[in-house]
């Protein structure tokens, strides 16, 4: 007889390269927690509506129980008929409490199985990427702290553009990782839906308890629709969006980061903890932890796309297709799980070097100012912005700073330049001057940095004092 769990109606053998074609035992092992605590959830509720006796519910647990520890332990074996994790956790808790191993998947499929085990897993890796970012965040906060005075170019199209502060510059990608955070938590209510309870595809026959279930494994609804329930696997592609655009984020910040610590910029330094050396060029310092960062967004992007060609074409209900939902899935997991730490470490540990940064501001970054230095004395800000642009051509065709063109030029080019034209290419009354929610001024860069330790409390992730 067979050893498969379907294997009743077949006469044959399955072959061996059928075998390892279709088993997924290799990758679904990581199920086994989520698994077991199914199972021993579905148990109790069979035992509730009065399929299996209250004895056989606690032999099933018990056994369960042992078959959990010898995975904690690292002594669980997986045996070559063992097709899945379902399958191979049932086999063992039919070697250690016997026949009455069988009644457990009375009413369950191994469809509604695996979209079950499938959401806990997810939900708990959610919380895992949500811990590591926090680590992030935490860490831009503690560099934003000392440098709410630092001077840098604030660039667009990589090209300089205004005075803002390191602080303002650290702030901007906080705000960004706290939105990759709030889309996780939005995610988290559709992952937590519990599919259990719906058989292959048409509902459990015995009366289960769908809510005893869901309150016993922590889900706060069930599914709406069997076949749905079984089949959907939108939350998977939902998390791995969610990661992806978090790995685009990463990749950002690594990115800035990269260039940065350039011997062109000279602004930030690595550790010795997070970059490295050539093989042939001693001098070099290679941002290396930045670089696979920026390069892990890529195999993010690739995982969600891989799910996403999985499900486009998919018939009602369960398909054996969806076994390729997993790999994807725990690939992004434990790609961040291992970028995140890094990422946190590397900005925590960066040393910031303000005199190159204030070296690389330039008088030509307060054109803006000289702009609204006119609308002030009530001149259209489009004439503004065009009499400034005069006064920035003739600068650079005399090659000279903006700032050391003498007051005779200024007049010549509109009267509404006076001597205190001059007194705008001051970098902190620029910074200073940008005094709104959400602006580069001091007191703005304060207030943000308040508001993300408030932020991050709430979230039960202090910030660093």
């Amino acid at each position: 007889m067979s050893a498969k769990l379907w294997g009743g109606r077949f006469h044959g053998q399955v072959s061996d390269l059928m075998r390892r074609f279709n088993d997924s035992i290799a990758f679904d092992i990581r199920l086994w927690e989520a698994d077991i605590r199914g199972s021993i959830a579905y148990a109790q509720a069979l035992a509730r509506a009065g399929v299996i006796s209250q004895q056989e519910a606690e032999a099933l647990v018990r056994g369960l129980e042992m078959v959990r520890a010898e995975f904690a332990e690292g002594r669980f074996q997986v045996q070559p008929d063992d097709e899945d994790i379902h399958t191979a956790v049932e086999r063992r808790l039919k070697e250690l409490v016997g026949e009455v191993a069988g009644k457990l998947h009375t009413g369950r499929s191994r469809n509604d199985q695996v979209a079950t085990d499938l959401r806990l897993f997810a939900l708990d890796g959610l919380r895992d990427i949500q811990r590591a970012l926090c680590e992030v965040q935490r860490a831009l906060l503690a560099q934003a702290r000392p440098h709410v005075h630092t001077l840098m170019p604030g660039y667009t199209h990589l090209q300089r553009a205004q005075p803002i502060s390191f602080a303002h510059w650290c702030m901007g990608y906080f705000w960004q990782f706290a939105r990759d955070a709030e889309r996780m938590d939005d995610c988290a209510r559709r992952i937590a839906i519990m599919p259990l309870g719906s058989g292959a595809l048409a509902g459990n026959p015995f009366r289960l308890d769908r809510r005893f279930l869901a309150q016993a494994l922590g889900f706060p609804a069930v599914t709406c629709n069997a076949l749905d329930g079984v089949s959907a696997r939108d939350f998977v592609a939902e998390l791995l969006f969610c990661w992806a655009l978090l790995g685009v984020h990463l990749s950002r910040l690594a990115e800035d980061l990269i260039v940065y610590s350039s011997a062109e910029f000279g602004f930030v330094t690595f550790d010795d903890a997070y970059a490295t050396g050539s093989s042939l060029m001693p001098q070099k310092r290679n941002p290396d932890a930045m670089e696979l960062v920026r390069g892990k967004a890529g195999r993010l992007i690739g995982d969600l796309i891989s799910v996403l060609v999985v499900l486009k074409g998919l018939p009602t209900s369960y398909n054996k297709d969806l076994q390729e939902d997993k790999p994807p899935l725990f690939d992004a997991l434990d790609t961040l799980a291992l970028a995140l730490p890094v990422v946190a470490g590397a900005v925590r540990s960066l040393k910031v070097n303000v005199a190159r940064m204030r070296a690389a501001l330039d008088p030509a970054m307060l054109a803006t100012d000289v702009a609204e230095y006119l609308v002030r004395k009530g001149v259209p800000f489009r004439q503004a912005h065009h009499l400034t642009g005069r006064a920035v051509a003739l600068a650079e065709a005399r090659g000279v700073p903006l700032n050391a063109l003498p007051l005779a030029d200024w007049q010549a080019i509109s009267p509404h330049f006076e001597a205190d034209v001059l007194g705008v290419f001051d970098f902190e009354r620029s910074l200073a001057s940008r005094d709104v929610v959400g602006g580069t001024s001091p007191r703005a860069v304060r207030a943000q940095i308040r508001q993300a330790e408030r932020w991050l409390k709430k979230r039960q992730c202090p910030a660093d004092e």
